[in-house]
């Protein structure tokens, strides 16, 4: 096992070998793809991940630009650390471009950040739903805003820190996961399409967080040990619920919390502070554990039950994208092709099949599954290829598994 070094008392930092560094430059060539010396627009966040891919593509030859954008206010989040696109963070990643000797532009995002994504994380609360921030922010200001920059900067890919795996196979790119599967990312980005990812490079795919850490203190990358990435970015304190009560104050009604079988159990101080499957901070006492297992934004009604009515039988998808094989999304399910469903980052995918259904892209679960929320995304995987991303959608609704 490779030596630990810790550095300024954040993170567990590897000892790696010569041949070890020299292995993760190839690697990097590799993922890029592009005769070396060819520009390449490096997204820099100021962790080490992206800080990593920038120092590895420039030391494999490439004419890196780096580009970091501020995304949000970041006042408050220079007092916490592990919030990312905040002031520290670009102060990081401007020392870094400069150690590292490539040209480094920071963007001012804000308005386009709090449009695309704190706003709709928001509202989506506001109607009964429980959002995926980093994947709007993926979505929107980072896969199609930063894309278009880096077209004007005249590079021929952008890289990024994510940990994914693009593979090409004939004349198209596939997502698939990393390596390391711990770190995987791909539910994440289901929402890349098909052009984007024909000019994104993911560099850290084949290298384990401890490798990319190693890389970073042999490179002399003062960020080696920077703590990575936690909570919400823009809700730099973890309280989700301040942000939402400020942003969107009608979410404060009060209303009642209903049992499945219409018995009035208690009152509620705002539908903002609930999602489906929460069981603590209900406050009704029936003698039985109870859960939330729907939201009714106009009503300001919260219905609780047993665990087993958590269990969904199928979900409608809304916003999808298609990475598959076939044309479209509507097609692989005119073909009710079997999938593997991840309805959150932290679940395996499950077993499943794509339906057409009125008009409407289904996932039909072979057996029932738990944790299943609107707003909240599911990624598709291939069940022939379970390394292989298909894309996916934004969960719209769900039919409970009936008993």
């Amino acid at each position: 096992m490779a030596a630990m070094t810790l550095v300024e008392d954040f993170c567990p930092v590897p000892d790696i070998a010569r041949t070890d560094m020299d292995a993760a430059v190839e690697s990097a060539r590799a993922a890029v793809g592009l005769p070396v010396g060819a520009r390449v627009v490096a997204a820099m966040s100021g962790g080490v991940d992206s800080t990593v891919v920038a120092a590895l593509l420039h030391k494999a030859g490439y004419d890196v630009v780096g580009v970091t954008l501020q995304l949000y206010d970041h006042g408050a989040a220079l007092k916490k650390k592990g919030a990312c696109c905040a002031g520290q963070d670009i102060h990081d990643a401007r020392l870094a471009a400069d150690m590292i000797g490539i040209p480094h532009y920071v963007l001012d995002y804000e308005s386009r950040f709090r449009d695309a994504v704190i706003d709709q994380f928001a509202d989506s609360y506001l109607k009964g739903q429980t959002p995926v921030p980093c994947i709007r922010c993926n979505q929107t200001v980072k896969f199609r805003d930063l894309l278009d920059v880096a077209r004007d900067l005249g590079a021929e890919a952008m890289a990024t820190g994510h940990y994914v795996r693009r593979a090409v196979a004939g004349n198209r790119s596939q997502m698939r996961k990393a390596i390391d599967h711990s770190r995987d990312q791909s539910y994440f980005l289901f929402a890349t399409t098909q052009a984007q990812l024909d000019y994104l490079r993911f560099p850290l795919a084949d290298l384990e967080k401890p490798q990319v850490r190693g890389v970073a203190a042999e490179l002399g990358l003062k960020i080696a040990a920077k703590p990575d990435s936690q909570d919400i970015c823009f809700v730099p304190s973890g309280d989700y619920r301040t942000l939402i009560d400020r942003l969107r104050p009608q979410g404060r009604e009060a209303g009642e919390i209903v049992h499945m079988d219409g018995r009035v159990l208690g009152q509620h101080a705002g539908i903002t502070d609930y999602t489906i499957g929460q069981r603590r901070g209900l406050n009704v006492a029936v003698g039985e554990p109870l859960f939330v297992t729907r939201l009714e934004p106009e009503t300001r009604r919260v219905i609780v039950g047993p665990r087993e009515a958590l269990l969904t039988a199928s979900l409608t998808l809304e916003e999808t994208n298609w990475l598959g094989d076939e044309a479209t999304i509507t097609e692989a399910a005119e073909a009710n092709i079997p999938v593997l469903a991840r309805v959150r980052s932290t679940r395996q995918p499950s077993p499943a099949r794509l339906a057409l259904i009125d008009g409407d892209i289904r996932v039909v679960f072979d057996e029932g599954e738990e944790g299943v929320a609107p707003g909240q995304a599911c990624a598709l995987y291939d069940p022939t290829d379970t390394e292989r991303v298909l894309g996916g959608g934004f969960i719209r609704d769900t039919t409970a598994v009936v008993f």
